[in-house]
């Protein structure tokens, strides 16, 4: 599993949210907490960091993170309410490995994190986990998906496909699985940010 750490004041909704795809969540509610957290060396993976948080705000956390030796490498994507080009490219240039502004769809932040983590671990020479992959679809379930996206119930892609529901059905848990997501609308939004 991997471990994320939520650095949030307000973190209940990916917290509860992240564990369906298979993270691993601790959180912190502000930038010295954080800080605790990774010098007790909890084995994470990367860090979602909010910008706006009482005490120390994410900007003076991510500098503390990538100046200390043992948590330079640690992948940081930057989540805030600020869409602001300077602020996200100063973010950047501090050393963040990502930024998304909030709000934001789930599908959006689980991509990003998976290239991410994808990203940090070839540079570390490292085969990414298998499970923070997504395995790629076969043309027939790209072909489900599309039909899906456009709004075709099971019964209308069967016809379509010349195939029995039962089947679309199949291609469907498939792509769910490959997806690791739950229903129709999470497998559309998530095939639209790969």
């Amino acid at each position: 599993m991997t471990n994320v750490l939520l650095v949030d004041d307000n973190s209940k909704y990916l917290k509860d949210a992240l564990p369906f795809y298979g993270y691993e969540v601790q959180t912190a509610f502000d930038g010295i907490q954080a800080l605790k957290t990774l010098d007790k060396n909890n084995g994470i993976d990367i860090v979602l960091l909010d910008v706006m948080m009482p005490n120390m705000d994410g900007w003076q956390t991510l500098k503390a993170i990538r100046s200390n030796e043992k948590t330079k490498h640690l992948p940081v994507i930057m989540l805030t309410a600020v869409n602001e080009d300077q602020k996200m490219v100063a973010g950047l240039k501090n050393g963040a490995d990502d930024y998304i502004v909030k709000p934001f769809i789930l599908p959006n932040l689980l991509a990003r994190m998976e290239a991410v983590l994808r990203r940090c671990c070839i540079s570390k020479n490292l085969k990414p986990e298998k499970e923070n992959i997504l395995k790629p679809l076969t043309s027939k379930e790209k072909e489900v998906l599309d039909y899906v996206a456009q709004g075709f119930s099971n019964k209308d892609i069967a016809e379509k496909m010349f195939v029995r529901e039962v089947t679309v059905k199949t291609h469907l848990n498939s792509i769910f699985k490959k997806l690791k997501v739950t229903n129709r609308t999470q497998a559309v939004l998530l095939a639209k940010q790969i």
